[in-house]
């Protein structure tokens, strides 16, 4: 029998590929962004897709939305913004209480098994938060203490750096942390990181981009399967031609660098600058194609990651439908999105922990047997 799983804050798909690909059957998701609604649809026509503010979902909703059959995974990725280090306003942003309603779906349908994933942040900035998470999971039964942690995204394949507070609980049973499939070291023994290069290099055969004004005298922005950059201001272009791959904007001269990193200025380092060929790129934002908002730049070409570019390093197929004709808001559901290839890894330990529970002698299975 197949194991049944519910993706909350489901975005545009990236942990409902994760959780298909590690054999889950996603029968029911939750969103409430249009823009990633309409990604969603495009690509798991099959998937009960509740459009709707996840606090004014009720229990007779949530139950009309996944059946009578129980819920073996409950899987859900709450917006983070609010923790993020990016974030200079801390605690003011109210989606910091979503985290919260991880717990009341769980009170609801008694999952077997909870994945959640968040930014490290939420241990410090959401500390109260991500606290009443795990004492409500605990008096529900649930068993998390060895596996939580916070994760490098780098080390499951993911050609990206990109850090995750992951927790995965049992009810009643132990679900085990993935162990690492890639490695910054080659004395670890496992595969090198992925890079820039394996993914969107000369391999991927992606060509070359168009620019956004290009693409809008398309008759659809699709048919370029959003292999599209913004275009550059001449300033902009100056400056990338001197970005150093890999390094900070330190490396522009300071007659050309916009007028607030001038004079000694010591604030973010990691924005206009350029990615590195032979290195994970930056954690991919909803900033992805601006230069301004992060280490951008096309490791070689005067010009940013395309749009596709930035999908790619954040491992969703090729072939992935963006069913959005806007750039802000395409950028927005790709940034936010939890890499594909790191939810197959945290989804295989849950289909692994489940299939053990369910190999378990009948004694030992009548006890684990949710109310």
């Amino acid at each position: 029998m197949a194991f049944r799983a519910i993706d909350l804050f489901a975005g545009g798909g990236g942990l409902t590929v994760g959780l298909q690909r590690a054999g889950f059957d996603v029968v029911a998701a939750v969103e409430n962004d249009k823009y990633a609604c309409a990604t969603y649809r495009a690509n798991h026509p099959n998937v009960s897709l509740l459009e709707k503010d996840i606090t004014q979902v009720s229990e007779d909703d949530v139950r009309e939305l996944v059946g009578s059959e129980r819920i073996d995974l409950l899987a859900g990725c709450p917006p983070c913004q609010g923790y993020t280090s990016l974030n200079r306003y801390k605690n003011e942003d109210p989606r910091n209480e979503l985290v919260s309603q991880m717990s009341r779906w769980a009170k609801i349908l008694l999952p077997r098994v909870i994945m959640v994933e968040n930014v490290p942040g939420l241990t410090i900035r959401g500390k109260q938060n991500f606290s009443n998470l795990k004492n409500d999971l605990k008096e529900l039964g649930y068993e998390f203490e060895d596996s939580t942690a916070v994760l490098q995204a780098a080390d499951f394949g993911v050609p990206q750096h990109r850090r995750r507070l992951v927790l995965l609980a049992g009810f009643k049973f132990k679900v085990e942390l993935p162990d690492p499939t890639h490695s910054k070291y080659e004395s670890d023994g496992l595969p090198s990181w992925k890079s820039v290069r394996d993914t969107i290099g000369i391999a991927a055969g992606l060509g070359e981009p168009i620019t956004l004004p290009e693409a809008k005298q398309q008759e659809s922005i699709q048919l370029s399967n959003w292999h599209i950059v913004r275009q550059l201001s001449p300033v902009n272009v100056e400056r990338l031609k001197k970005a150093v791959p890999g390094k900070s904007w330190e490396h522009i001269p300071e007659n050309i660098r916009p007028t607030c990193h001038q004079g000694g200025y010591r604030g973010f380092s990691n924005v206009y600058g350029r990615m590195e060929w032979s290195e994970p790129s930056p954690t991919i934002t909803a900033g992805c194609t601006t230069f301004s908002k992060g280490r951008f730049g096309h490791p070689e070409e005067n010009r940013t990651i395309s749009v596709r570019e930035a999908a790619l390093l954040q491992t969703f197929p090729m072939d992935y439908k963006f069913q959005i004709p806007y750039m802000e808001h395409v950028c927005n559901v790709i940034g936010n999105a939890l890499p594909c290839t790191f939810a197959e890894a945290l989804a295989k330990q849950c289909h692994a922990a489940l299939t053990k529970a369910e190999d378990k002698p009948q004694a030992e299975s009548d006890a684990l047997e949710i109310p």
